[in-house]
Parts: C-alpha cells; structure tokens; sequence
C-alpha cells in the first residue's frame, strides 16, 4: 500500500476517506444537535416566568410516523406534539407546545391568563364565561314571558 492512499494506518485505521467523512459529517450533526438542544434549554430556564392575559386564537396537532425495520421486524411508532396559539392582551402571538390533557380541555376563543416561560407553556386558568351566566339569569328573570306547549 502506497503511504496517503486511504487505505493504510490513518485516522480511522485503514477505513477508505468517504466513509471517514460520512463518519465526521455523522459526528458534526449529532454534535451540532445536541447543542443546540443544551443552549435552548439555558435559554428558557433563564427566562422569566410570565404570567399574562391571553386568547386562544387557533390549536393545532402536530403528528410523527416512525418505521424501523431490523431483520424483517418492523416496528411502528407514532408522537403526537400538541400546540395552541396564544394572543396576549399586548398583540404578541405565541404558539407554545402543551400536553394532550391541557389540549383537549381548551377551545378556540377561550380567554384567561397564560403563564409561560421562554418557549415553555406552564399554565393557563380560564376566565368564566359571562355570557352563559347572564343567559341563565335572563331565562330567569323573563321566565313568566315564555309560554310551555
């Protein structure tokens, strides 16, 4: 074997250099994530924690099919990611991530104070409903105008 020609004592012992660059590219990307993932958890837990008034503009469901395949076993999996965009009393729009349950008990329209944290949604209380109130006090207070057939 010639000396330089890839396939001698080098860097990864004798691998050819196209698989030593897939290997680095591999290792870049991989690093590349995980730092990023480190800098934008910092980046949140250093943020304050804010607590304003808030609608529900829109809710939206984010759905992931994974599929493996390993020696004729294939396997299935699937993640479901949860989000809700929030309107805050100063205009500002957020779509913030939340867990199914927080999901199914919200609707589009709800108004109440939403506590977050960077990118992180932490609560959000809803206001009652007015309306539904004054509705039951006028069928009330009108009651002896309605007639039963």
């Amino acid at each position: 074997m010639l000396p330089g020609d890839g396939f001698g004592g080098g860097f990864f012992g004798g691998m050819p250099p196209f698989f030593s660059l897939i290997f680095m590219l591999f290792f870049i990307v991989f690093a590349f994530v995980i730092i990023s993932n480190i800098s934008n958890y910092a980046k949140n837990s250093k943020a304050p924690v804010i607590t304003t008034e808030a609608k529900i503009i829109t809710k939206r469901i984010d759905v992931s099919n994974h599929t493996h395949n390993h020696n004729d076993h294939h396997t299935h999996h699937t993640s479901t990611t949860y989000y809700i965009t929030f309107q805050t009393e100063h205009g500002e729009r957020l779509e913030l991530s939340l867990s199914g349950r927080m999901y199914g008990q919200l609707i589009e329209g709800d108004i109440g104070e939403l506590t977050y944290q960077g990118e992180w949604f932490k609560d959000f209380k809803r206001k009652p409903v007015e309306s539904f109130s004054s509705e039951k006090e006028d069928k009330k207070d009108n009651s002896h105008d309605y007639k039963e057939y």
